[in-house]
Order: C-alpha cells, then sequence, then structure tokens
C-alpha cells in the first residue's frame, strides 16, 4: 500500500515536471492558452459567484451574531475581508473548481484516451503533453487566482449586503474598519494560496485524466479521483501555508 502510494506521487512529480517542460512552448499558442483560461475560468463564473455571494451572506451573519457579543459588530467588515481573502475565498474557490472545472478536464483528455486520440497524435509524432496537456493545465493555473478574486468581492458585496443593510453596521466603520485592518501580506497569502491551489488542482485534473484506463468505466474513475484527490490536497496544502504563513 505505501509503497504504491509513493510510486504513485513519484509518477506526479515526474508528470510534472514533463508538463512543466512543455509549458514554455504551449505559450507560443497563446490562442489555445486563452481558450483553455475560458473554459476553466470564464465558464465557472456563475457558480463562482453564487456561491461567493451566499458565502459572503452567511459569514455577515455568522461574524454579526459572534461580534454582537462583545460589543464589535463594527468590525464586520475586517473579520469578512480577513476571512474571505485569508481562507474561504482560495479554499472554496478550489473545492468549486476541482468539482466543475476539474471534473471537465479529466473527461476531456480521458474520453481523448479512450476513442485513441492521443494514441494518433502520438503516430504523428505530435507531443499530446504539449498541444492537450500543457495549454489545460497553465488554463487552469492562471484561471484560478481570478476566479478567487471574483469570489472573494462577490463575498464581499454579500458580507456588505447583509452586515450594512439588514443588520444596521454603519457604512463608513465597515469599510475604513476593513481598509485600516487588511494589509498587503493578508491579500499576498490569498494570492499564493490561490496559486498552489490551481497548480494542485490542475496537475490532479490532467494526470487523472492523460493516465485514465480507455475505457467508459476508467475515465468514469479518473473523475471522480479527481475530485477526491484535489479536494482534500487542497485542505491539506492549506493547513501547511497557513502554518507557514504564521511561522508555526
Amino acid at each position: 500500500m505505501i509503497a504504491a502510494t509513493l510510486q504513485r506521487i513519484g509518477a506526479v512529480v515526474v508528470f510534472l515536471g514533463r508538463v512543466l517542460a512543455q509549458c514554455a512552448p504551449a505559450l507560443r499558442r497563446p490562442r489555445s492558452v486563452v481558450h483553455q483560461i475560458y473554459n476553466a475560468g470564464a465558464r465557472s463564473l456563475i457558480i463562482i459567484m453564487l456561491c461567493g455571494l451566499f458565502v459572503g451572506m452567511v459569514l455577515g451573519l455568522q461574524g454579526f451574531d459572534l461580534l454582537q457579543r462583545f460589543g464589535s459588530e463594527d468590525a464586520l467588515g475586517v473579520a469578512a475581508a480577513l476571512g474571505l481573502l485569508k481562507e474561504l475565498g482560495p479554499v472554496v474557490t478550489a473545492l468549486l473548481f476541482a468539482g466543475r472545472a476539474g471534473t471537465a478536464l479529466t473527461s476531456e483528455i480521458g474520453l481523448m484516451r479512450a476513442t485513441d486520440q492521443l494514441t494518433a497524435m502520438e503516430m504523428m509524432a505530435v507531443d499530446p503533453l504539449r498541444h492537450v496537456v500543457a495549454p489545460r493545465f497553465l488554463g487552469g493555473v492562471i484561471a484560478m487566482p481570478l476566479l478567487v478574486a471574483v469570489f472573494n468581492v462577490i463575498g464581499l458585496f454579500g458580507a456588505q449586503l447583509i452586515g450594512v443593510q439588514l443588520m444596521g453596521v454603519d457604512t463608513g466603520a465597515f469599510w475604513s474598519q476593513m481598509q485600516s485592518a487588511v494589509e498587503l501580506d493578508d491579500v499576498h497569502e490569498g494570492i499564493v494560496k490561490s496559486v498552489c491551489f490551481g497548480i494542485a488542482c490542475s496537475l490532479v485534473a490532467v494526470y487523472e485524466g492523460y493516465t485514465a484506463k480507455p475505457t467508459a468505466e476508467g475515465v468514469g474513475l479518473a473523475t471522480t479521483r479527481t475530485v477526491v484527490v484535489s479536494s482534500v490536497l487542497t485542505l491539506l496544502l492549506d493547513y501547511i501555508l497557513t502554518a507557514a504563513f504564521l511561522g508555526r
């Protein structure tokens, strides 16, 4: 069991090295990369915006209830901003990305494997890593921070909607305390997490699709593994990165 796990991790690391080696040539065809950013990012905007709005609204309700016990309702903006920028934004977006865009990438590449399209490309001396995998990997990595930014903006709007419009928190205090308390390091932490989550989720998606068994059952299992592995890896990386930023 342990040997098989280590062997699989090694295979993923080798696969990542091969993909990274093909990223520079893939960038010479920007239209293909932009198309994959559209597939992974723009087509995920609706679910990202909806979930961001509801997460922000729930954060506004729970944050107001908690801060009210200490007489600090005006600090709701700070709590919402830090919660979204440092934790909820990157983590929830990564989980949604894995469920929507990650499964789409895995099934697309897996079906190309099942229908022998990748084999045909290899027979014609066309590297599928360069023309199929690398653009999709880059598209996911680039799209993730953009989706996190959208999630955070919509989430802050949802928290402001509940806190100011419904709970009666002062608008000036909500925004002024947020601007004075949120530092550049907090934003930097969210950006680093979003990039790391983007690399992890995109790598898992393209790897599972590329190595899927060429059957309908194999593609289905690969798609399921993408969601499970990406979700667990996101939470594991979140803990590691949070501990690193806190110096613990």
